[in-house]
C-alpha cells in the first residue's frame, strides 16, 4: 500500500456547515472522478495497529481543479476526534492519502445520467458533473437531484438550471417532497441512476428504483461491488 504525504493548502467555507479543505496534489497521484480515499493524520500508523480515529473514508469533490484534492464534509456542534484535528489543520498541515479507488465513474452509454443524493453526497457527485462539462461525449444530459434540510444547498453554481452546461437540478429540503420527485425521475427506464447518501438513503432509494423497474444494471452506488449485494 503507497501512502501519498500532502499539506493543506487552502479551506472553503461552502455554508454555514460544510467546508471544504484543499490539499496539495502529491507528485504523481492520480484520481478518478468518484474517487473515494483514506485520509489520516500523522501518528495514525505509529504504533502495532493503525489508530483508526486518525483515519477516515472521504470523498474526493475536485476534479482536474488546478491538481488540488478537495474534501468536502459537514461539520457538526461535536465533532470527532477526525473532524476537530481536520478542522484545527493549519494551512501547511500534513496528511496522508491511501487507498485510492472509484466505484461511480462516469459512464458514457448515450444515456440520460440522473444523480440522486442527500446533503454533502453531492459532493461525491460533483466531479461526474465536472468532468461532463469538460467532455459531454457519450452522455445525453446530467439531472441532479438532492435532499438537504439545512435548506442551504451546496454547488449551486454546477447544479442549476443554466442550459449552458446542460445540466439541470433540483433541491428539496424534506424527504417526502425528494422522494415525490425522485419517482417522477424514474419514469425515465433508460437513464443511469446515481445515488449517494447514507446506508438508509441508499436502501430506500434503491427500493423506489426497483419499485419503479430499474433494472440493477442501471444504478450505481458508491459501494464496493461486494458491498453491492447488501443493497440490490
Amino acid at each position: 500500500m503507497q501512502i501519498y504525504w500532502t499539506t493543506l493548502k487552502d479551506v472553503k467555507k461552502e455554508n454555514s456547515q460544510v467546508k471544504t479543505y484543499i490539499f496539495n496534489c502529491p507528485e504523481d497521484y492520480t484520481w478518478d472522478e468518484g474517487a473515494h480515499i483514506h485520509l489520516a493524520f500523522e501518528g495514525f500508523n505509529a504504533g502495532e495497529k493503525p489508530d483508526r480515529s486518525l483515519v477516515r473514508h472521504m470523498s474526493i469533490s475536485t476534479y482536474n481543479e488546478n491538481g488540488d484534492i478537495g474534501i468536502t464534509t459537514r461539520l457538526k456542534e461535536q465533532p470527532s476526534k477526525f473532524k476537530n484535528i481536520l478542522d484545527q489543520l493549519p494551512i501547511g498541515g500534513k496528511a496522508a492519502i491511501f487507498k485510492t479507488h472509484t466505484n461511480v465513474p462516469l459512464k458514457r452509454e448515450g444515456k440520460n445520467i440522473i444523480m440522486l443524493s442527500a446533503g454533502v453526497g453531492l459532493a461525491t457527485l460533483r466531479p461526474l458533473a465536472l468532468k461532463y462539462i469538460d467532455d459531454s461525449s457519450g452522455v445525453n444530459k446530467i439531472h441532479s437531484l438532492n435532499v438537504d434540510s439545512s435548506k442551504e444547498y451546496l454547488f449551486t453554481d454546477i447544479f442549476n438550471n443554466d442550459n449552458n452546461n446542460n445540466i439541470t437540478a433540483e433541491f428539496t429540503n424534506n424527504r417526502a417532497d425528494y422522494y415525490e420527485k425522485a419517482e417522477g425521475l424514474m419514469q425515465d427506464k433508460n437513464a443511469l441512476y446515481y445515488v449517494v447518501g447514507s446506508d438508509e438513503f441508499l436502501k430506500e432509494n434503491i427500493d423506489l428504483l426497483l419499485k419503479n423497474d430499474i433494472p440493477n444494471d442501471q444504478i450505481s452506488l458508491d459501494k464496493h461491488p461486494s458491498q453491492r449485494e447488501a443493497f440490490i
